[in-house]
């Protein structure tokens, strides 16, 4: 695991998927399994509650999480095997993206050469507490900028990358259970930062951060007025 303190950076690019008009829109632009699906923003804005609860659930692929979205969710699936097709639910406040047969990777038994690539941006200014889990494959998930109220991500093996730098108006508690993974955090410079590891045989690099046992923090951790705590 690899904690890195570091400056904000804000490199969002939004790509122009389909016209809406209204609820889900999902429309196949490729015979190889690419959808485009977009969400309507005012639709997720009216579910009850004040928190949404946007649950991503991946077996194996590469995944990409990132804000800048004009609307709830935009979104790109690109595939070359049917059964891989994933699902999109809403109800209510809750938000699930999913990737079917998701128990294990039985989707995946026999298939040597499979893509499977996601492609998704939330809206920033939507309160949410978002849950990802993740089993084999790499993951970039720049969450710096969206209104996140809650993280939980669990990780198997692969290479990820979790951003989270940038300015927070709201203190925020994330959990990350790495497992395999090989994992590197992106940390705001300028918010207080507490990590706490837990005991495993996990390597931590943290140059930047100071440690005391197993907790890892900032230099403005206790003096800034926001604090995440991973």
């Amino acid at each position: 695991v690899t904690l890195l303190n570091v400056s904000p950076v804000l490199d969002h690019v939004v790509p122009v998927s389909a016209s809406i008009v209204a609820g889900f829109l999902a429309v196949a632009v490729m015979c190889s399994g690419r959808l485009v699906w977009r969400m309507l923003l005012d639709r997720w804005t009216r579910a009850k509650g004040d928190d949404r609860q946007p649950v991503i659930v991946m077996g194996a692929g590469d995944l990409a999480v990132t804000g800048g979205a004009q609307d709830l969710l935009e979104a790109d699936f690109t595939y070359n095997v049917d059964k891989l097709e994933p699902s999109v639910e809403y109800s209510d406040s809750r938000l699930v993206v999913r990737q079917p047969e998701i128990g294990g990777v039985p989707a995946l038994q026999g298939i040597t050469d499979f893509r499977n690539e996601w492609d998704l941006r939330l809206h920033d200014g939507v309160p949410m507490e978002l849950t990802l889990n993740m089993g084999a494959g790499t993951s970039d998930l720049r969450l710096a900028g969206l209104s996140l109220t809650g993280l939980d991500v669990n990780l198997g093996a692969g290479l990820s990358t979790i951003d989270l730098t940038g300015d927070w108006a709201n203190d925020l508690e994330a959990a990350i259970e790495a497992g395999a993974a090989d994992l590197t955090v992106r940390l705001p410079r300028d918010v207080g930062v507490r990590v706490e590891v837990d005991a495993g045989p996990t390597a931590v690099s943290a140059p930047d951060l100071t440690q005391d046992g197993n907790v890892y923090t900032n230099a403005a951790y206790g003096a800034s007025d926001v604090t995440l705590q991973v």
